[in-house]
């Protein structure tokens, strides 16, 4: 199997530590994990500030996801051709302004322009992180370690902004959680500026595909679209079905200028990686499920419960611990069980949190009910996101880093995307046809929490089938080069 480095990255600016490299990237990359959630929490509040109506606002969260999804190829190529550092510096600069710009945003068009514009910057910053990060270790164990802190991070981004989201909006406003990223910003844009080292790929072609990257986002686009609308058109409506084939469309041009590209965005052939390919689709089918219960776990808290959004910022704590949990567990696990099987573990721990949430009442606890489903929820991502990282980055070679870190990325945020597009329109569906025809408060209630059940069976559903995909997609022989210590047995 092929390595993923096959030399050290030239280098440019103030030499520093491989680990200080890390603390860098990762300090970008947690404010812009933190920004997929930080704003789950604060939700009602922005509706009430901005007049969302009930069917737009989930494109607060889905322009930023789908923008940043998109763009993640382009991102991750560009830094392959132009130098990671000075995509990871531009794409730092550019979240940062775009925060400023939400965080004085007068209407819901204006903020949703907004946060497609951090999704922009955040295509810039993920990939070329995470390429810095396997072109910076270059030992296999020295590796495994970096990426494991990475994947924390990329977990426990998730639930922090949700901590975070609810102390902020309840002690100022919700327009801190779009200030909040200033500070965060420029201490990472200084400190890369100084130490992070520049590297690309050794290839004689300096161009990227535009066309691609815009067939495929503007495919992904229409086709989200055309699902959060099917609740108001209708699945079989001539719009909803024009919309569908509109961006299947798109993605099929896609492929055919992959095809004839001299300099594809997406090289195909990668996708012979094994390792590479099922981890991508697992990857997508998790971060469906996930995007979901974070989404929903929060309107439950506070549209149910009646939580503040202070106290249910902190109703997420422990999540934030789960998932320290499972990360800090999985490195010593990969190592005495092998790659693959931690991560069908921790998908199948996160799967039973997942179907323990559909089980939750109107009149429900948090430490009864909530907290029950979330614990194992949080500590098998923890465990999940790990393996899933290395495999997904594991065999690759050097000049592909920046490609393989875009579709990792990628399949994580239109995953997410997707997953909350598809999910809250069932939702929604079912709790409408519940409320047909004017119910009470407590019925509404009701109604509600059904469709939130819903939406978490269908996270199940999806979470589940990425371990069986897992589970039967790999053998022993393809993640030999990933497992460091785990013993070699013939499939």
């Amino acid at each position: 199997m092929p390595a993923i480095i096959s030399r050290s990255p030239s280098t440019s600016g103030r030499p520093a530590s491989r680990w200080l490299v890390l603390v860098i990237v990762c300090l970008a990359q947690f404010m812009v994990v933190l920004d997929l959630t930080i704003v789950n929490v604060a939700l009602p509040s922005i509706q009430r500030g901005l007049h969302f109506s009930p069917s737009s606002l989930q494109w607060v969260v889905n322009g930023y996801t789908l923008i940043f999804g998109g763009f993640l190829l382009l991102g991750g190529r560009a830094g392959d051709l132009l130098g990671r550092k000075r995509l990871f510096v531009a794409g730092i600069a550019l979240f940062s302004a775009a925060s400023l710009l939400n965080g004085f945003a007068q209407s819901p068009a204006m903020l949703i322009a907004g946060r497609a514009l951090q999704g922009l910057g955040a295509a810039l910053v993920s990939p070329a992180a995470l390429s810095i990060i396997t072109t910076t270790f270059t030992s296999s164990e020295e590796r495994t370690r970096a990426l494991g802190v990475w994947s924390g991070i990329a977990a426990g981004g998730s639930a922090v902004g949700l901590l975070l989201g609810g102390v902020l909006t309840d002690l100022l406003s919700w327009q801190w959680i779009f200030f909040v990223n200033l500070p965060v910003g420029l201490v990472a844009l200084s400190m890369a500026l100084r130490f992070v080292p520049e590297s690309r790929a050794s290839t004689e072609h300096r161009t990227f595909d535009l066309a691609g990257a815009v067939s495929v986002t503007a495919g992904l686009v229409l086709l989200v679209y055309a699902i959060v609308e099917a609740q108001s058109f209708g699945w079989g409506s001539p719009r909803t079905v024009a919309l569908i084939a509109g961006g299947l469309a798109l993605l099929a041009a896609f492929g055919a200028i992959e095809r004839r590209s001299a300099a594809p965005l997406v090289r195909l052939s990668i996708f012979r990686i094994r390792t590479l390919s099922v981890a991508d689709v697992v990857m997508l089918l998790v971060a469906s499920g996930m995007f979901s219960m974070f989404f929903f776990a929060s309107l439950y808290v506070q549209d149910i419960l009646g939580y503040s959004p202070l106290r249910a910022g902190l109703a997420f704590l422990p999540v934030t611990a789960g998932v320290g949990i499972g990360a800090a567990a999985a490195q010593p696990l990969i190592r005495r069980i092998g790659v693959r099987a931690v991560a069908v573990v921790g998908i199948g721990i996160a799967t039973v949190g997942m179907a323990l949430l559909t089980g939750l009442p109107v009149r429900g606890s948090y430490a009864g009910n909530l907290l029950v489903g979330l614990m194992p929820l949080s500590i098998g991502m923890g465990l999940t996101f790990v393996p899933i990282t290395l495999l997904g980055m594991g065999n690759v070679r050097e000049d592909d880093a920046g490609l393989a870190s875009g579709l990792f990325n990628t399949a994580q945020q239109v995953g997410g995307a997707l997953g909350l597009a598809v999910l809250s329109t069932l939702a929604a569906s079912h709790t409408a046809a519940l409320e047909h025809g004017g119910i009470g408060a407590a019925a509404h209630a009701a109604a509600l929490v059904s469709g939130y059940h819903v939406a978490f069976v269908g996270g199940a559903i999806v979470m589940g089938s990425g371990a069986v995909l897992l589970a039967l997609g790999l053998r022993r022989r393809h993640v030999v080069g990933i497992d460091i210590a785990a013993p070699v047995v013939p499939a």
